[in-house]
């Protein structure tokens, strides 16, 4: 793909050079925070911002394997949580109501997370590869190491009601929200709409080997009083290491023994 079809994709603001300045100080700021926080809060562990790769060239390259493994799978790139006339409404989404309650992100990650979001809408991605595996299907490896704590991505697609998609065959729909009344409950459909969480595989949960390959853990978070699925390093993953984590995190109802 071109950079003028790479940019239009993945809708990238210009100015990138002037909001390299202003980079700088957001990852300054969140740094300081980080140091007078861990004097209060010294066994929680933070979420770190990602650490984009600085050759443009390269960079260039990790979006558009994304944007061809998206193409290849008829979907748009969202970066965000997408509520489609006839669906769940925005009002769905309502964190309070997950049954037996939800962890509120604390606001030195929520600072972290919107970093990365600005990094992201600039053109900085993550520095991640999807590659095409002839027994996998697409995967996502790493492009550089990365370091455990370390934000990925959120888990983005169209906002349902579960009860809506009972009878979908799509292997992709993740839970964001479980509520004690049934007909409320939500979750995220890529299907037609995501972002590169859409192609990071699952682990076996049945075999030793396929448990040791988890190195992403997903965790649900109340931001802002809604609910957020956050995909997160669970340890350091060197370069070129595919990821992995547990489908069955939450529910163990999706079936992983056929998984490599």
């Amino acid at each position: 793909m071109t950079q003028t079809k790479i940019v239009d994709f993945f809708r990238i603001q210009k100015g990138a050079e002037d909001a390299e300045v202003e980079k700088c100080g957001l990852f300054q700021d969140v740094k300081k925070r980080r140091k007078r926080s861990l004097v209060m809060h010294k066994k929680r562990r933070r979420i770190l911002p990602y650490v984009p790769t600085e050759d443009k060239v390269q960079r260039l390259k990790q979006m558009a394997s994304l944007a061809t493994a998206m193409t290849s799978s008829k979907m748009k790139f969202s970066n965000e949580l997408t509520y489609i006339p006839g669906m769940a409404g925005r009002s769905s989404n309502q964190a309070r109501l997950e049954e037996g309650g939800m962890q509120i992100l604390p606001k030195e990650d929520k600072e972290t997370i919107e970093l990365c979001r600005t990094m992201q809408k600039r053109g900085e991605c993550p520095p991640l590869l999807v590659v095409f595996d002839s027994r996998e299907g697409f995967t996502v490896q790493a492009d550089a190491d990365i370091k455990d704590m370390t934000f990925i991505a959120e888990y983005t697609g169209d906002v349902d009601f579960l009860e809506n998609r009972a009878n979908d065959d799509g292997d992709s729909i993740m839970t964001l929200l479980l509520t004690e009344d049934p007909s409320k409950r939500l979750v995220i459909c890529p299907d037609k709409r995501g972002n590169i969480s859409r192609f990071i595989n699952g682990i076996n949960n049945h075999t030793l080997d396929g448990k040791k390959k988890k190195n992403i853990k997903c965790v649900r978070y109340d931001i802002d009083g809604e609910s957020h699925v956050l995909l997160v390093a669970c340890r350091d993953i060197a370069c070129g290491e595919k990821l992995y984590y547990d489908y069955n995190g939450y529910e163990h109802e999706y079936p992983t023994h056929h998984f490599i």
